[in-house]
């Protein structure tokens, strides 16, 4: 029962492996397998995701880990130093799963291409880099013919600056000197034991008994038969398990039947080519980069979500099936499955073999699919589909559809498909309209189907056909011709472009200042090797308990009674604690609102993942299962309110002044999914005299709880360093600390916290999903006059940091133009969902949206073009004051625009997007170009203050601490290049060990890309004496030891009056995006980005901020979509239902430019803070699509004026598309809603 990932981390102590989504959704895992192959006579390696790899799986396999290939204590490996020097590890929390892929890799391709990478890494996901940096570390093992010379050539062997991309400011981010060279002799050999074994063979059953679950392993085919005529009832497993069933059969050793064979007519491999070239790569599912799934398991698991059973079922595949009795062949089809998650298999039968007949003259066979993301996403609705017509003749033979993601199982549409191909009738247009009206009456999908969309799914059935309609026409136009893969619209290709203009170094700076000079993460190497330590990897403690949260189930509740007496007689639980074990106070005061740690029987429960209590064991599957047990009864309350009640609020708008024309929208932008990569957690470890408690945590803003009753002074928190928090592990850790700390201090032993990926996401929320209301006057000439905007957001439950985020989007609801009356109105909504919480950009993305969504309707009802309406708005001249009158200065605001506009070379992209447009129906381009005015620091004044010591050792040596948190961002790699500017030591001398409050107390957050300003401010205004004059000074007896401490500007706002220096200064960019959307099925594709921006660097290794920061906006705004029921229970909880961007969906060019010459004196050293505002350039591809949409609805003559929600996903693009298919489909009731 045990998994890889838990024995690998828990029992043998190799915690690079790093455990993050626990569903093989995300990679973080990844670890090497290696086998003897009988057939091949060789020894093979492939990845598998080690939380789903049953340990016993594993008999007679080598594992290697990250650990295994390289440390800093013997020799690294090069793909470990050069993911750390190309700058690709920033959290670090994923780099051992993309070593573990690339060292695979390598070991089965020494010398990969482009694409072997792009394959390779398809399943790995990071939340910090936008995949660019790690690309450009990995690609330096291709040869120049594949990856171009300078890494930024189209290919061929081109040099850079043959492609037109040459400029004298260029430098390279990492300098590719000095690479180790991959060596095979320091790769691990295959153990010679494990060979020997495995070429002898035991012949035997082997038998694996735990404490639930027997698996049994049988060596051939007659054992396995007899097996399954003993245990009928036992599933076989490969890779992936289902945990629980008492007996389960492992095939994963069997080795004449390991990759189920496949009986067809033409050779594996023609059949793999052609399944690839039918579809996407994303959907076939067995080639998934950690590939034990088969096509059988892909099969007989009954899943219409998967994409194999549809294509195989269009091809007139046959299934043979064997059992004890002997073998029967039966048809590919509907009829296979009676049921979801069934099969028409007896108990006692397996699939043998898998028939695919030859394709013959005159068949025409297509295969589509539609996902959330293009790849590891399982299809929303796939389809699968052949047409027979007689030689030289167009009359249909036969016609076979099948779709999944329609129903519970396989669907065809029998009678349409009989009325299609009688009466001897040929492929013509008369036929689709009959075909369309026919599948609409045939194909019913519910509105209650898992996944919703129902509509979407419904319109997808009709455009698949529409679109294999035109597939079927073109081929017989070319009969005679060849398609090609390479011509297949969906086939994806990695080429990212990167020219960057880092941040030029002064001639006169020594070069042993490493201000400004591209410095690897200062803890990059350790991420790499796996030796870098998270709150989860510290060894346990003597005694250590495991503790397990107990969540609500209802929206709004009042508790009647929790009965803990059936968890607690389950061996290994030691208590259940609740609000009446909490010694000190139950409630949490933030800024004079109030949250409970544990919900209160007399306050009842707000939201469905509400804390209730907490079950405490000796170990975490019994802490969950037991936690399970806990039965807590209800009284529900009304009302349940989950959206954003709007209706009772809407304010009659009057008019402002006179103008030509004035227009009322709205836009609703959707909540978000932090995702950080390391889930939430900590330990407590009491000391064991006066209330003393250590916390090892995981959290942005090292806060201690005061639910113990104690004073501060007595709990420490450590921060080594965050797998990422983007803003989430600020105020909802403070919740999971206490709790903790109460189980802790109750039992008085140590206590470790680590959430699932599933209880993260439903206790911690994410972005607050924003409603905004807007009326807009505007002259003929596209200049604003007047805009009156009202927000409103769902803030959930209880208050926590909403307020502040609502300041901040109206404090940025101007962004980059002078509206000469503008008033902004925000409103927090409280409804029964959990409370939503910080976001990076706390704010600024919606307040920024809802006012680029006004100049777009500006310049659409104008019919001026959205770039005239933005030029004509923005601010201009030297000195102007936003409209809460705080004074800046635009001018490289203006710069920013321009580069922009002349470096995307906007104009002749938007005439071939026009030209694009008028010569084709069913796609459509659109480009948008936004600039950005975002201001950096904390609007709470008291927020902008920074503290740091700075401790010199008699050997010179300087240890440094300061109040700032290391999740990725590289604060300690900036601390440590002004520290060593500030001492003038190099930066090898210097160490900074922790975030300690017993060291910098009373730190403010890691948040508003404050921090580098905060603490490097800190870092440069301490008084410590330059270690070379240490020993003079000991025997002086002068101190060694020196703070320092920053206070920040005055930052304040009178919302009185609506004025206010809010920001310490403001950070600048424009962004230029380009987008092709497929109008049947509402899939886009990203195809060129440019970004130019003011931002100042202290080092340019941290470019990849900006990359990083657009592709997470990129997920907000087009992909990432959170579901929730109409009971308000969260419905995407984990990596399988909620999807974040992947590698593939990066643009294919995606150039990054830094504005030169452009000065900060406000901040450290010149520099600008770059953590929250590349986020909202991800909006340029909303505003893209949006005008792709219009061109569409143009060309069906339908208003280019209308509704567009965020994120623009595939549902909603294809739904806004509306066309005659949209039409067939009627509404219902949705199965999710939007809050």
């Amino acid at each position: 029962e045990e998994v890889l990932l838990s024995y690998l981390r828990r029992k043998v102590g190799l915690t690079g492996t790093k455990s993050a989504c626990g569903g093989g959704g995300c990679g973080a895992c990844t670890v090497m397998v290696s086998r003897y192959d009988h057939n091949q006579e060789t020894v093979i390696h492939y990845t598998v995701t080690a939380c789903l790899q049953p340990l016993v799986t594993l008999h007679g396999a080598a594992v290697v880990t990250v650990e295994g290939i390289g440390s800093t204590k013997t020799k690294l490996h090069p793909v470990q130093e050069r993911i750390a020097k190309a700058h690709g590890s920033q959290c670090g929390f994923c780099t051992p799963g993309m070593v573990m892929s690339m060292y695979t890799l390598l070991r089965n391709k020494p010398q990969p291409n482009m694409e072997d990478i792009r394959e390779a890494l398809a399943g790995n996901l990071c939340r910090c880099t936008g995949y660019r940096p790690i690309i450009d570390g990995f690609k330096t093992f291709c040869d120049s013919q594949s990856s171009g010379c300078c890494q930024n050539g189209t290919g061929g062997g081109k040099c850079c600056r043959e492609n037109g991309h040459d400029d004298s400011s260029e430098k390279e981010l990492f300098l590719h000197d000095n690479f180790l060279p991959l060596d095979p002799t320091q790769d691990l050999i295959f153990p010679p034991e494990l060979m020997i074994r495995a070429k002898q063979g035991s012949g035997e059953v082997l038998c694996f008994r735990g404490e639930r679950v027997t698996l049994l392993a049988p060596s051939d085919l007659l054992q396995l038969l007899e097996l399954k005529f003993q245990h009928p009832e036992a599933p076989l497993i490969l890779g992936n398990t289902t945990i629980g069933t008492s007996v389960q059969m492992d095939i994963g050793l069997l080795p004449k039947i390991r990759h189920i064979y496949i009986s067809c007519s033409c050779s594996s491999f023609f059949f793999f080519s052609s399944i690839l070239f039918l579809l996407p790569p994303s959907s076939f599912f067995l080639l998934h980069p950690f590939s034990k799934n088969t096509v059988g398991g892909n099969i007989m698991s009954a899943n219409p979500k998967y994409d194999l059973c549809s294509v195989l079922a269009a091809l007139d595949s046959t299934l043979k099936l064997c059992s004890k009795d002997g073998t029967r062949t039966v048809p590919l089809d509907d009829k296979v499955f009676p049921a979801f998650g069934k099969t028409i298999l007896r108990p006692d039968e397996v699939l043998l073999s898998l028939h695919v007949p030859f394709s013959k003259p005159g068949e025409y066979v297509a295969a589509f699919r539609q996902a959330q993301r293009r790849e590891l996403a399982f299809s929303i609705v796939n389809a699968g589909m052949k047409v027979t017509l007689q030689r030289d003749s167009n009359t249909i033979q036969s016609l076979r559809i099948f779709y999944g993601g329609v129903g519970p199982t396989l669907v065809t549409p029998a009678l349409t498909c009989q009325r299609i191909r009688g009466c001897s009738r040929s492929w013509g247009e008369d036929l689709l309209s009959e075909a369309c009206s026919s599948l609409t009456e045939e194909v019913r999908v519910s509105a209650s189907i898992p996944g919703g969309k129902h509509e979407y799914r419904k319109t997808l059935v009709l455009s698949f056909f529409y679109k294999f309609y035109m597939y079927v026409t073109e081929e017989m136009r070319k009969r005679e011709a060849t398609v090609s893969c390479s011509s297949y619209p969906y086939i994806f290709i990695l080429t990212i472009y990167l020219i960057s203009y880092p941040q030029l170094v002064s001639h006169s700076q020594p070069s042993t200042d490493p201000v400004g000079r591209p410095s690897m993460h200062c803890s990059g190497v350790e991420q790499a090797t796996g030796e870098a330590k998270y709150y989860d990897d510290l060894p346990p403690v003597h005694g250590e308990l495991f503790v397990h949260m107990v969540t609500s189930s209802r929206a709004h509740a009042r508790i009647i009674n929790i009965d803990s007496s059936q968890a607690l007689q389950m061996p290994g639980v030691v208590t259940f604690i609740s609000a009446t074990d909490v010694p000190g106070s139950n409630q949490r005061l933030w800024f004079n609102t109030v949250e409970e740690i544990f919900a209160e029987k007399e306050v009842g429960v707000l939201c469905v993942g509400q804390i209730i209590g907490a079950l405490v064991a000796e170990s975490r599957e019994r802490a969950r299962r037991a936690a399970a047990r806990i039965q807590v009864t209800y009284e529900d309350l009304q009302p349940v309110i989950l959206t954003i009640q709007v209706n009772f609020m809407k304010i009659k708008i009057n008019a402002l002044v006179q103008r030509d024309n004035q227009s009322v929208y709205e836009i609703y932008m959707g909540g978000q999914e932090h995702f950080y990569m390391e889930t939430q957690g900590l330990i407590a470890v009491p000391r064991g005299e006066s209330d003393e408690m250590d916390l090892y945590v995981g959290t942005q803003h090292a806060l201690v709880s005061q639910a113990l009753g104690i004073s501060s002074n007595k709990i420490t928190c450590h921060v080594k360093r965050l797998g990422g928090g983007f803003g989430g592990k600020i105020m909802k850790i403070a919740a999971l600390s206490a709790v903790t700390a109460v189980a802790a201090h109750k039992t008085g032993k140590a206590v470790r916290c680590c959430l699932d990926r599933g209880d993260d996401m439903l206790i911690t929320s994410g972005r607050h999903p924003f409603l905004g209301q807007y009326k807009v006057g505007y002259n003929s000439d596209g200049t604003i006059v007047a805009a009156d905007i009202t927000y409103y957001s769902n803030g959930g439950c209880t208050l926590d940091e909403s307020a502040f985020i609502m300041d901040k989007a109206l404090l940025h609801m101007d962004n980059a133009y002078r509206i000469p009356h503008l008033r902004g109105r925000g409103m927090v909504c409280r409804t029964h969902l959990p409370s939503y919480t910080a976001f990076r950009g706390f704010g600024g993305p919606q307040g920024l949206m809802v006012i680029e969504s006004v100049l777009h309707e500006v310049a659409v009802c104008s019919g001026l073009s959205p770039k005239k309406v933005r030029e004509v708005n923005m601010y201009q001249g030297d000195l102007c004051y936003t409209h809460h009158m705080q004074a800046f200065c635009p001018t490289d605001m203006l710069r920013c625009w321009d580069q922009c506009l002349q470096r995307s070379g906007y104009e002749s992209r938007l005439q071939d997007v026009q030209r694009f447009n008028s010569q084709n129906r069913w796609k459509k381009r659109g480009i948008a170009v936004l600039p950005q005015k975002f201001g950096v620091g904390f609007s709470k004044g008291f927020f902008n203050q920074g503290a740091a010591l700075v401790n010199i050792y008699k050997d010179g040596s300087v240890l440094v601490f300061h109040g700032g948190t290391e999740m990725g961002q590289g604060i300690h790699t900036k601390a440590l290049q002004v520290a060593s500017r500030v001492l003038k030591v190099p930066m090898s001398s210097i160490f900074i060990k922790e975030t300690c409050t017993g060291n910098v107390p009373n730190a403010s957050p890691s948040a508003a890309s404050f921090g580098t300003d905060a603490v490097g401010m800190a870092v440069k205004v301490q008084k410590a004496l330059c270690p070379r004059t240490v020993n003079e000074a000991y025997f002086e007896k002068i101190s060694l030891s020196a703070t320092g401490f920053f206070m920040g500007p005055p930052t304040y706002v009178d919302w009185e009056k609506g004025e206010g220096n809010a920001y310490y200064y403001f950070t600048f960019g424009a962004c230029c995006s380009e987008v092709e959307i497929d109008c049947l099925t509402g899939d886009h594709k990203v195809l060129q980005k440019c970004i130019n921006s003011s931002f100042l660097l202290i080092g340019s290794s941290f470019l990849s901020f900006v990359e990083g920061g657009f592709v997470q906006g990129l997920g907000l705004y087009t992909i990432e979509e959170l579901h929730f029921s109409p009971d308000g229970t969260l419905l995407t909880r984990g990596a399988s239902q909620y999807k974040i961007p992947a590698l593939c969906d990066v643009p294919t060019e995606l150039n990054v430019h830094l504005l030169a010459n452009a000065q900060n004196p406000h901040a450290i050293y010149m520099s600008k803070g770059i953590g929250e505002p590349p986020l909202f350039f991800g909006s340029t591809l909303f505003f893209a699509i949006k005008s792709a949409i219009a061109a569409a609805r143009s060309d069906g003559g339908l208003s280019t004026v209308f509704p567009l929600s965020s994120p623009a996903t595939a549902a909603r693009i294809r739904m806004a598309c509306e066309d005659q298919f949209t039409h067939m489909v009627c509404a219902s009731s949705p199965w999710s809603i939007d809050v």
